[in-house]
Parts: structure tokens; sequence; C-alpha cells
């Protein structure tokens, strides 16, 4: 064979690289650089400020189980089953209330994990 039979040599490319500053920015975290210091601070002062502003939703509604007990007196009187309605109320409806805030905070940190994820990940 020669040269001028030989076929034209061509670049097969499989996937495309991902850019140097992925690699950078997932060094920069996993070393604990000033860049990957700020980047986690980033995401802790994310999930802080979601778990406050749910707190102050649980305070919100379940402080106003007494404030309703005391404008509305007769509330305490009533009874459902022969058991007071506030009893009902604390029983029946703050834990499930608990619970399912608890699994939204949950939901939103993954997300704010996930989003976090996608920032160190992200191509130039």
């Amino acid at each position: 064979m020669t040269s001028s039979e030989r076929p034209q040599r061509q670049r097969v490319v499989l996937a495309h690289r991902r850019g140097a500053r992925m690699v950078r920015t997932r060094v920069e975290v996993q070393e604990q650089t000033l860049v990957g210091d700020a980047l986690v601070r980033g995401l802790v002062r994310a999930q802080l400020g979601l778990a406050l502003r749910l707190a102050a939703v649980v305070v919100g509604l379940i402080g106003a189980i007494p404030l309703l007990n005391a404008a509305f007196p007769a509330l305490g009187a009533v009874s459902v089953f022969g058991i007071r309605l506030n009893w009902l109320v604390l029983a029946g409806l703050v834990y499930p209330l608990l619970y399912g805030i608890g699994r939204f905070y949950v939901r939103l940190a993954e997300q704010a994990e996930r989003d976090f994820v996608r920032v160190i990940d992200a191509e130039p």
C-alpha cells in the first residue's frame, strides 16, 4: 500500500469532554478553598433560610391555636365524640402538620442540594 492508497484518517468523538472549570470547581469544594467554602456556605445558608421560614410557619400555625381559643372561648367548650375540640386539634391536626412540613423541608433541602451539584458540575 502506498501513501496515496491509504484512506484518510478520521477522528471519532464519542462524547464531548467536560471543561476544566468543572474539575477545578469540584476540586475547590473538595479541598475547601475559598471558592469551595463560599459555595458550601451558600448551600448551608439556603437550607438554614428554608428551615427558619418553615419554623416561622409552624410557630404561626401552632401559636394560632391558643389565640383562637382566647378569641372564641366557646370553641373550648365544644366536644366531639366526648373529647374536647382543643384536644382533637392538638392530637389530630398538629402532628400530621408537623410531619407534612418536615417532609416538605426534606424535599426542598434535597432540591437545594441538587441545584448545588448542578452548579458544581456546570460546564463553562
